[in-house]
């Protein structure tokens, strides 16, 4: 029996080393070492002070900023120690309202606008924390944004295309703008 608990111990002791220590140790130094920016989470920074993260969507209800997808993270928007969706399914009545209520709130903000509303607009991420929204969700802003600021159409349609990204590779996923670098490029006009 002694030499069974022996055994057990050990092979706790070698685990504990292995997967506890030495895996995170060499993940770690390896991150830091190839993608130190990703690794420390894609801070950004202006005017030497973070302003926010590109890979974590922030909260923007101002009318002279572009705003995010929602998010359906608790006990505020964009928690980043919270990540999930609504779990609501199509045809839950929760969902339901809340979409209506974020069409309301677009409609509110921009009541000349008559465009079909992008659905990331009123619809969360899975993770209640994406940082893009579609171009043409970026589109539909563009003329709420435009009279806020002072500013014309042509300018912010310029710095929504510099800002849009790519698709990964050339062929994952689909062209995203990521908000915060947005209204940043916004600010610095």
């Amino acid at each position: 029996m002694f030499i069974i608990i022996r055994k057990a111990f050990m092979a706790l002791i070698l685990l504990t080393l292995l997967t506890g220590i030495a895996y995170p140790l060499l993940v770690t130094g390896l991150s830091q070492a190839i993608f130190p920016y990703q690794a420390n989470g894609s801070i950004i920074v202006k005017n030497g002070k973070p302003v926010g993260s590109a890979l974590i969507g922030q909260q923007f209800d101002d009318p002279k900023y572009f705003w995010g997808r929602p998010s359906a993270t608790t006990p505020y928007p964009y928690n980043g120690s919270l990540s999930s969706g609504s779990n609501l399914g199509p045809d839950n009545p929760e969902l339901i309202k809340a979409v209506q209520a974020r069409i309301q709130a677009l409609h509110a903000a921009d009541p000349g606008n008559t465009a079909k509303i992008p659905v990331d607009l009123v619809t969360a991420s899975g993770s209640g924390l994406d940082p893009h929204i579609s171009p043409a969700a970026a589109e539909y802003q563009v003329r709420r944004v435009a009279l806020a600021r002072g500013i014309s159409e042509a300018k912010i349609r310029a710095l929504i295309a510099a800002n849009t990204e790519g698709r990964e590779f050339g062929i994952l996923g689909e062209p995203r703008v990521n908000v915060l670098k947005l209204n940043l490029a916004l600010d610095d006009l």
